[in-house]
């Protein structure tokens, strides 16, 4: 697993009250929490996935945290997007999600991009930091943030979610990457306003996401490079598969 160079910083007293539990984790430690303060970390959407990863990463300390969605709060999103309320219906979710997270965690620096990602944002918002996370609901978007990822070197979390079920998998640099997984766009893709999606399921994924990020950050355990973990929610069922490069794709080949 490639880690990220952290530049160390004293805990404060509060920091050391709040985050004592993970202090104790000898994996952890202080010098693993001062990693997760100085990490700088973008979630590309924040909906579904979005609200678990933003949640506990604001909870475990990730100092920086980027937010990019140009949607507003709809009373349809709040079967599973926990990060929203109904006080902020009608108001733009990279607004509404900030307020929450401050309120959770009023240390943090959050940063907000009230605008869709594309080929003309995507360098400028990306070169601010360490790790994208993927929160969108679309294999336009997803494609786009694997192609810069892969262009730049930097470490990029997917993952996705339909009804009862959900996938993740991470790309870093020298592994294979999505196209390799997907190396075409499906002839149908369908969206959770048309099939429906289970508010939990998001819930699961977007936990597993946040739980790669933190791994990745500190630099311990193993993550998912070159694999990925599926998971049924009916089945309550994991899989795991490896992913081979495709000498082929069009990204990374």
């Amino acid at each position: 697993m490639n880690e990220i160079d952290f530049k160390s910083k004293p805990l404060t007293k509060r920091q050391h009250e709040r985050y004592k539990r993970h202090l104790l984790i000898d994996e952890i430690g202080e010098k693993g929490q001062q990693k997760l303060l100085q990490a700088k970390v973008l979630l590309v959407g924040v909906g579904g996935l979005g609200s678990p990863i933003a949640l506990y990463l604001a909870a475990a300390g990730i100092g920086t945290i980027g937010l990019i969605d140009d949607d507003v709060v709809d009373i349809s999103n709040l079967q599973r997007q926990i990060i929203h309320k109904e006080a902020f219906l009608g108001k733009p979710k990279v607004i509404s999600a900030r307020q929450t997270l401050l309120d959770l965690n009023h240390e943090l620096n959050i940063q907000i991009y009230e605008e869709r990602l594309s080929s003309e944002n995507i360098k400028r918002i990306f070169s601010n930091y360490d790790l994208i996370i993927d929160g969108c609901d679309n294999f336009t978007t997803r494609y786009l943030m694997n192609y810069e990822c892969v262009r730049s070197q930097k470490t990029l979390i997917l993952g996705s979610v339909g009804q009862f079920n959900g996938q993740v998998m991470v790309v870093q640099p020298q592994s294979p990457c999505y196209r390799c997984l997907y190396p075409e766009l499906p002839e149908k893709t369908e969206t959770h306003v048309e099939t429906g999606i289970l508010g939990v399921v998001p819930g699961t994924i977007g936990t597993i996401q946040a739980t790669e990020a933190i791994k990745i950050i500190v630099g311990i355990g193993s993550s998912l490079v070159g694999k990925v973990l599926l998971y049924n929610a009916l089945s309550l069922n994991f899989r795991l598969w490896n992913i081979q490069h495709d000498p082929k794709c069009s990204v990374c080949g």
